[in-house]
């Protein structure tokens, strides 16, 4: 899936802004076809944005189920004659989407963008402004990603109508259209997709680039630019093109380099950022340009005041410029994929990325199986393969992202977790054989069922938090023991993930300053929702990443 992008034949309109939003608080305007008319009741509401953090009444913060927005647009005249796609850059989790009442896509999963080509339903229609309305659920079952339940409750104490949503995993669920939403035009035949691989001699006195374009319109140029915009290298084009790069200048973690790749065609034009680096893994490294690679830096979250899990440009700088003055290297995008405007700046700032996909909360604490065909189901894996599918699609060629995590804390010591997670990790690395596979553990190494199929062993451990309490001084014979246990069973390099434990607080941010939302009263609370902003100053529950390196002798 391409970003959309302006140049001399492609425009962007942005339908970011207030739009009318409204709690469908019986859940029935499916029901009542609320979309064949204007949203009645409404308030504004700002795209992109979490609305939890946007409204007063608690009942809206907490409810569960559907809300509904609504914009309105139109198309300049100079877009006739033109293919014209409206693209969401995720809507959290279940969203439904109609064009004047007429049904144009849905889609499934919060954190991955999806399209609708509008040309045919806009050619067909002669009104002079268009209404956007979106149904939006947040509802997480066994059937979706991330995994969670309904819990309906009646009976003496409890009012009429009571439920709430079960989850299970320690952040807060936001929901709403979080990321940007935009119209864009392309000509009738245009590029579809652009997959960019890249291959470095061992000596890197060249780089082989191959691409695979997909659409419509014929390639007939293939060029590749360096960062002055001169061509470096060129050919014919084609579907299939192959490119040599003599002396390249390599993408470096730290030290970022992004060629840019020309697609020119009869009709279309397209150009896509890319980097040349090369990444292996042994029993003991993970190389990135043949040179071992310690990782160093955080495991985050997008979630900030007022906006919730909603994407702003100036907190993504702000991360980067705080994650600098830290001195870390990468992050791990816990726990489901992060913005691609954030994935672009991490590609142009040096950042390495482990992303993630949202598969969080297959681990039940209260001694419950979840790969028993019960919770964790056939349309779970369906759902699963198709995040993958999605996650692929996006960030295939960003230079940042270096490994694919299909899974955060999944209870991988049942039997039925592995033909479930070997299916997951087979689809992944046939999307991708080029980077490494990874999943992150919250089981233990005598337990694993799953960790003979990656490429990494990544694990999250609270000793002395979770786990004897305020003791500190067993944390480091205790963490030697198990990594030594996890690299004797599986003989790969093993990435501590997540450790630590709460933040302290006062030291939330910088500068620093005290926060009411460390009361004891708020502290499970604060906890779940732990953000960069939050976690840079102290060890948290998503804290630092370290690379284990096994003792010798």
């Amino acid at each position: 899936m391409l970003y959309p992008i302006e140049n001399r034949v492609r425009e962007v309109r942005s339908l970011d802004g207030i739009w009318n939003f409204k709690i469908d608080e019986q859940n029935r305007g499916l029901e009542e076809q609320w979309y064949l008319r204007p949203l009645k009741d409404t308030v504004p509401m700002a795209v992109p944005a979490s609305y939890n953090d946007l409204v007063t009444d608690a009942r809206w913060k907490e409810h569960v189920g559907y809300v509904w927005y609504e914009t309105t647009f139109t198309i300049p005249a100079s877009w006739d004659g033109r293919r014209i796609v409206l693209r969401f850059g995720s809507a959290t989790h279940h969203a439904l989407v109609w064009i004047d009442g007429v049904a144009a896509v849905r889609h499934k999963g919060g954190f991955l963008p999806f399209e609708a080509d509008l040309t045919a339903l806009l050619e067909c229609s002669t009104l002079e402004e268009h209404r956007l309305t979106v149904a939006l659920s947040n509802v997480l079952d066994w059937t979706c990603l991330p995994s969670g339940e309904v819990v309906y409750k009646d009976g003496p104490g409890y009012p009429a109508v009571y439920h709430y949503q079960d989850t299970f995993f320690d952040f807060y669920n936001y929901a709403g259209i979080h990321r940007p939403v935009k119209l864009y035009a392309t000509s009738k035949r245009y590029f579809g997709d652009i997959v960019i691989t890249t291959e470095l001699a061992p000596d890197h006195s060249q780089a082989t680039i191959r691409c695979h374009i997909t659409g419509t319109d014929a390639p007939r140029r293939v060029s590749v630019m360096d960062e002055s915009g001169t061509i470096v290298a060129e050919n014919a084009g084609g579907t299939d093109s192959e490119l040599t790069l003599l002396s390249p200048i390599l993408w470096r973690p730290g030290k970022a380099y992004l060629y840019r790749l020309l697609v020119e065609g009869d009709e279309d034009i397209y150009t896509e950022p890319f980097g040349v680096r090369s990444i292996e893994v042994t029993n003991s490294a993970f190389l990135i340009n043949g040179e071992p690679f310690y990782f160093q830096g955080f495991g985050k979250h997008e979630d900030s005041d007022i906006h919730g899990r909603g994407m702003d440009q100036a907190l993504n700088v702000r991360d980067f410029a705080l994650m600098k003055w830290m001195g870390a290297n990468s992050f791990r995008t816990s726990h489901y994929p992060y913005s691609e405007e954030l994935m672009r700046l991490a590609d142009r700032e040096g950042f390495v990325v482990i992303a993630e996909v949202p598969a969080v909360g297959m681990c039940f604490w209260q001694s419950k199986k979840v790969f028993d065909g019960t919770r964790v189901n056939d349309k779970t894996l369906a759902h699963h393969l198709d995040a993958l599918r999605d996650m692929y699609a996006r960030d295939k060629n960003h230079p940042c992202v270096i490994m694919w995590s299909v899974a955060n804390e999944a209870d991988t010591s049942e039997a039925g977790a592995a033909p479930y997670f070997k299916e997951v990790i087979d689809t992944m690395r046939s999307l991708d054989p080029t980077r490494p596979v990874t999943m992150v553990h919250t089981m233990w190494p005598a337990v694993d069922c799953v960790s003979q199929w990656l490429d990494v062993i990544c694990i999250n451990r609270y000793m002395g938090w979770y786990s004897d309490h305020g003791h500190l001084e067993v944390i480091g014979l205790q963490l030697q023991n198990e990594l030594n246990e996890w690299y004797e069973k599986y003989r790969k390099p093993v990435l501590i993930t997540e450790y630590g434990a709460d933040t302290i607080s006062g030291l939330h941010k910088l500068p620093q300053s005290p926060s009411r939302r460390n009361s004891s009263a708020n502290f499970s609370k604060h906890i779940t929702r732990c953000s960069m902003r939050r976690t840079l100053s102290s060890a948290s529950r998503c804290g630092p990443l370290r690379i284990f390196r096994p003792s010798r002798g």
